[in-house]
């Protein structure tokens, strides 16, 4: 598996004028998604809690300039919801992931930004029921493709694509 990049190492894709994703404009929850991911990211490499997390990405992150890209407003109630969920059900979510991926490969293997993009992924797809499954999946996709290669998007969507069929089997059988 390819090495992932830093989460501050690429322009994430969700950013101000951005036109790299076809013309495709950002919104506040894709903000909110990539900020949790980032969030989650900082938590697991460094240890940081849960407060201090929301304390430095709402004041410092969330929809301000960040080396020379302005990044949009992130739906605040979205993100918190997204972070603290996934602290919250980290133990059931993690189980979940496993299954879901290639064996030979656990979750405790796999690079710590696709664990936090998976996690959150997961999270969503369980609580958030007003989200049509496959906008999370591709949101997280999306997420994922700042900061890893193809490979390991790919890896991302079939993932999630599991774990939305089996929270969310109607919609899949539609």
């Amino acid at each position: 598996m390819a090495e992932a990049k830093k989460p501050f190492d690429r322009k994430p894709p969700f950013k101000a004028g951005d036109k790299k994703t076809g013309e495709r404009k950002a919104n506040r929850r894709g903000a909110a998604r990539l900020a949790a991911v980032q969030a989650l990211y900082q938590m697991d490499i460094g240890g940081a809690g849960i407060n201090e997390t929301f304390a430095e990405f709402e004041s410092h992150w969330i929809g301000n300039e960040v080396e020379g890209d302005q990044y949009l407003p992130a739906e605040a109630a979205f993100f918190r919801d997204i972070v603290s969920g996934v602290v919250r059900d980290q133990k059931k979510l993690d189980p979940l992931i496993d299954e879901a991926l290639a064996k030979g490969w656990p979750l405790a293997r796999i690079d710590a930004i696709l664990r936090a993009v998976m996690r959150a992924g997961a999270y969503e797809l369980e609580h958030r029921k007003d989200i049509p499954a496959r906008v999370v999946v591709s949101e997280y996709v999306d997420v994922a493709h700042a900061f890893v290669e193809k490979d390991e998007t790919g890896m991302v969507n079939a993932v999630l694509d599991q774990i939305a069929r089996q929270f969310r089997e109607d919609e899949f059988t539609k």
